[in-house]
């Protein structure tokens, strides 16, 4: 197991944790969107009127684990195809390019069903689909091949279709952020920009 491997394990370890630290509190973080409260994206709590909103310097990727080439389409749109019963690891992959004056430290993403956000389930990924890590909050300081000296965080995403599971477009909600959020007023402490991106999940039957 390299290094990498070993951080991010760490990390999907620590991620699990959170998500059980903070299960017994209305004010989850990270989004609660994804854990317990039912806001249609992170604007419904935080600005997006940080110093980072140009696109053309901000990365926002899924990339595939083993090949480490991009799922962007011609569209702009993810698409993450697997057999159905089967495992595919993907790479999210968030940061900026290099010359800001004070790039964002933290960035915050979560893989969102829009049609799970009003139900009362715990995950709001979609439906039949499992899942081991659909949203993270993580400070920069990874280094990814290519991307030399962007300011970077990067994390794998292993999903799999179950029996039950249909194509789905979700929603890649990302922050970038900097700062400290004040509990209860998340208009508080934190400086951020908000980032929309469409992923779809599509089952290959066998």
């Amino acid at each position: 197991m390299t290094l990498w491997h070993r951080r991010a394990a760490l990390a999907t370890v620590g991620a699990a944790l959170g998500l059980f630290l903070v299960a017994g509190s209305a004010a989850a973080y990270p989004p609660g969107v994804g854990i317990l409260g039912q806001s249609r994206s992170c604007t419904s709590c935080h600005k997006s009127d940080g110093p980072w909103s140009d696109e053309a310097r901000t990365i926002i990727d899924v990339l595939d684990a083993k090949t480490r080439r991009s799922l962007k389409g011609s569209d702009g749109v993810f698409q993450i195809e697997v057999a159905r019963g089967e495992r595919r690891t993907v790479l999210t992959l968030i940061g900026r390019l290099p010359g800001d004056a004070e790039p964002p430290r933290r960035h915050a993403w979560l893989y969102v069903d829009p049609g799970q956000i009003s139900t009362s389930a715990l995950s709001k990924f979609a439906p039949g689909w499992d899942v081991n890590l659909p949203m993270s909050c993580r400070i920069a300081g990874d280094k990814v091949e290519g991307y030399e000296g962007a300011h970077l965080t990067v994390l794998p995403m292993t999903v799999r279709p179950t029996d039950a599971a249909h194509d789905a477009e979700l929603e890649l909600q990302v922050m970038l952020t900097r700062g400290e959020v004040v509990k209860g007023e998340g208009e508080k402490g934190l400086v951020s920009n908000f980032f929309l991106r469409k992923v779809r999940l599509k089952v290959v039957e066998p």
